[in-house]
């Protein structure tokens, strides 16, 4: 392939998958933000190795450009943002209401795992990849796939527990513990 022929395939690249990609950036870093600079870092590092890319899987090759970009990221941070909780939402509310609230709580759980574990679990369960598939996209073994997201799991069921154990309906308390790492059974 010319240079002409990698450009036009990143271009179009870009223009059909950019909303997924950033998608995919904003299960990884929680911030639509840090997820466009997500995307654009690791295009920017495909860019130059394009001549190497797969023609059939460009798009992968980028999704794993950016789990590793990210998880080297947070590798290099000095500080940790800690969510300070929110405020009591009231009684239990029914129906969609409920499944937002829901679905807010784990998103926030999902922020705390540490980002290869995020990144498995976000191409295993939100992306629908196989174990064989996640491995590929990382660049690890299936059983690291496999370890990872039962590490995963087993952090995100306790942290349901615990805020189920309150019972009073409290939000946010486990959140704030867990970021510095005080909860029990989340293998810190």
């Amino acid at each position: 392939m010319t240079p002409r022929d990698h450009e036009a395939a990143v271009r179009e690249l870009v223009e059909s998958r950019w909303p997924a990609l950033v998608r995919f950036g904003v299960l990884l870093t929680g911030d639509v933000g840090h997820a466009e600079d997500l995307v654009q870092s690791a295009l920017e590092k495909c860019w130059r190795r394009w001549p190497h890319v797969e023609v059939d899987s460009p798009e992968r090759y980028v999704k794993a450009a950016m789990a590793n970009l990210s998880a080297s990221r947070w590798r290099k941070r000095r500080f940790r943002e800690v969510e300070l909780g929110h405020a009591d939402p009231g009684p239990a509310r029914e129906g969609a209401q409920e499944q937002v609230l829901l679905r807010d709580e784990l998103w926030c759980e999902l922020q705390l795992l540490p980002p290869r574990m995020r990144a498995v679990v976000v191409l295993r369960w939100v992306e629908d990849l196989s174990e064989a598939q996640t491995a590929a996209v990382l660049g690890c073994s299936v059983g690291s796939v496999k370890s990872q997201s039962s590490r995963a799991l087993a952090r995100l069921r306790g942290q349901l527990e615990e805020r189920t154990s309150h019972g009073d309906g409290r939000r946010g308390v486990p959140r704030l513990a867990a970021a510095h790492g005080e909860t029990k059974g989340t293998g810190r």
